[in-house]
């Protein structure tokens, strides 16, 4: 029997997690003014954070299987502030502390200033309605 791969890895969703991010901030970055679409791009930061946090677990367990504790354990650790980061980002969107959403930001564009998404991207607006989703929970 052939090995069963999954193509909807956590891995994968939290490389397409990590480019929305990277888009959004380029997208919040170019913002004048608050409104709608700030408050879907600010929330979907706050969303894809808690997603990539959630995912960290599942990542690590293959290697716990393996008794790559080392491994494990710097992978959780270097995504540690990614769980505290999305409960920051949601209280200040939530809230409406733009001075807040902005130093976030730059403390999570940091953190992703090596990944590289081209101008031809094909992930569209993927915070659209994510404010909606961050309000409902």
């Amino acid at each position: 029997m052939s090995r069963v791969i999954n193509p909807d890895s956590v891995g994968k969703l939290r490389t397409q997690m990590i480019k929305g991010i990277v888009l959004s901030i380029r997208e919040l970055a170019r913002q004048t003014e608050t409104g709608t679409e700030t408050r879907d791009i600010a929330a979907f930061i706050a969303l894809a954070l808690k997603t990539i946090s959630d995912g960290i677990d599942t990542s690590v367990t293959a290697w716990e299987k393996r008794d790559y504790w080392i491994k494990a354990d710097k992978f959780r650790m270097e995504w540690l502030w990614a769980g505290s980061a999305a409960e920051k980002m949601r209280i200040a969107v939530l809230s409406e502390d733009w001075a807040t959403v902005a130093a976030l930001s730059a403390q999570i564009a940091q953190k992703f200033s090596k990944i590289q998404v081209s101008q031809n991207h094909r992930l569209g607006k993927p915070w659209v309605g994510s404010y909606d989703q961050l309000s409902a929970k």
